[in-house]
């Protein structure tokens, strides 16, 4: 204290001194009172500029791959695995044999009676195709009958004679085309008869031609596909054949975007597991029933890749953007430049330092940014958000609340407001 008190003697006796510490104390009343105003008062705004650019509107939906071109190789018999014919990396035409077993008891009475079943089904899809042929005849037989004597004869359509024949013809032609359906239903029992004989055969063959994978089965290992207590039956599964087909995503989309969806639209897709890569497609089928879980009700979408991946395989989980809408050459400004007022799209615009609110009409939105169809002109300075110089954090307000980014980037202005 006594120096602080010498100090300022000493300051006193010198006019000189006096003044340079009357300044000083000026000097650092203004530092201090300039940053106080600095922190509490003009606001810092991030702008954009406005572009001309190209937009894509997109749905966002998540789902997994339902057929990544894997056709399970199955069998319902029981017993030893003799031979195994094949190994993964294998070509296989369909019908080429996979494996062969040396069946228990159980399972030589079940392919056994699969077998019969198929011969009699093989027997009556041919007994209705003889007496089609019958029917043939009798058919046309009726049709001369009618058109030599009842046509020929010229008589009325009222009389007795022209309304038997004519009826009698026309039942005939009905018989005839019935046959035809027994025939189509013959032969649906016969195709049924002859993959549950296959299901049960000792010998194991491939479904469709392709490439063998992820053989399950070995010399010697045991198979236990048929269970005798319950006369019923549970498939194996031995093996896989990949195909050359496209993977199928199966996607669901929410109640708000199903109305945007529609076959042929493109889409990009990328998966959990593999990393850095992403696929292409096309939506193929849109389901528009829907279903409700969890008081949730979602739409099912199926899109197929343009390519195939060996790295694709069922279930895997899967994200897509399906492309609903491109424009080119519109004007572009980021999401978070557009407010509501009064139900209204207001843009803030930076003019000559002066913040004015225009009115705008929006249209198309993708992530991040938005079509201006009218209110602004390219290469204006649009308000994207706010800056609190005192905590340097920056704050924004967007109808559609998705983000800031887009047009001419994000800048950053000091200057006061109407």
């Amino acid at each position: 204290m006594k120096k602080i008190k010498r100090l300022f003697s000493w300051t006193l006796k010198s006019r000189v001194r006096a003044i340079i510490f009357v300044l000083l104390i000026f000097g650092l009343g203004f530092v201090v009172y300039k940053s106080r105003v600095d922190s509490t008062g003009s606001p810092q705004y991030q702008t954009a500029i406005v572009e001309k650019a190209t937009i894509v509107s997109t749905v966002s939906a998540s789902g997994q791959a339902i057929l990544a071109n894997n056709i399970p190789v199955t069998t319902q018999t029981a017993g030893l695995v003799e031979k195994v014919y094949v190994k993964d990396g294998d070509k296989v035409v369909k019908g080429q044999r996979i494996a062969t077993t040396v069946q228990n008891s159980d399972a030589q009475r079940a392919s056994s009676q699969a077998y019969v079943n198929y011969i009699s089904a093989k027997n009556s899809l041919a007994s209705a195709q003889n007496n089609l042929y019958t029917l043939d005849a009798q058919m046309w037989s009726a049709n001369q009958k009618f058109e030599n004597d009842a046509v020929a004869r010229g008589l009325d359509p009222s009389d007795p004679s022209y309304i038997q024949e004519n009826d009698a013809w026309l039942a005939a032609e009905a018989t005839y085309k019935n046959q035809q359906n027994v025939i189509s239903q013959a032969q649906l029992s016969l195709n049924n008869a002859w993959l549950s004989y296959q299901s049960t055969s000792p010998n194991i063959t491939s479904p469709t031609s392709g490439v063998i994978a992820s053989i399950s089965v070995a010399d010697g290992m045991v198979l236990s596909g048929v269970n005798s207590s319950t006369s019923g039956s549970s498939s194996t599964q031995i093996a896989v054949i990949q195909t050359e087909g496209n993977p199928i995503i199966s996607l669901n989309v929410s109640e708000i975007d199903i109305p945007n969806i529609e076959t042929g639209q493109k889409a990009t897709v990328t998966f959990d597991s593999i990393s850095n890569k992403t696929f292409t497609g096309k939506v193929v089928s849109v389901n528009k029933i829907g279903s409700v879980s969890s008081g949730v009700t979602n739409y099912p979408v199926m899109v197929t890749l343009d390519t195939a991946s060996p790295e694709i395989l069922p279930n895997m989980s899967a994200s897509a953007n399906i492309i609903i809408a491109t424009k080119d050459n519109v004007l572009l400004v980021p999401s978070s430049a557009i407010q509501t007022q009064q139900g209204e799209d207001v843009v803030r615009v930076l003019n000559n330092g002066v913040i004015e609110n225009v009115i705008v009409v929006a249209g198309l939105s993708s992530d991040t940014q938005i079509e201006i169809v009218r209110g602004l002109s390219e290469g204006q300075m649009v308000v994207t958000g706010s800056v609190s110089t005192a905590t340097g954090q920056s704050s924004s307000s967007s109808i559609f609340s998705r983000g800031i980014g887009g047009a001419g980037g994000t800048r950053t202005f000091t200057g006061g407001g109407r």
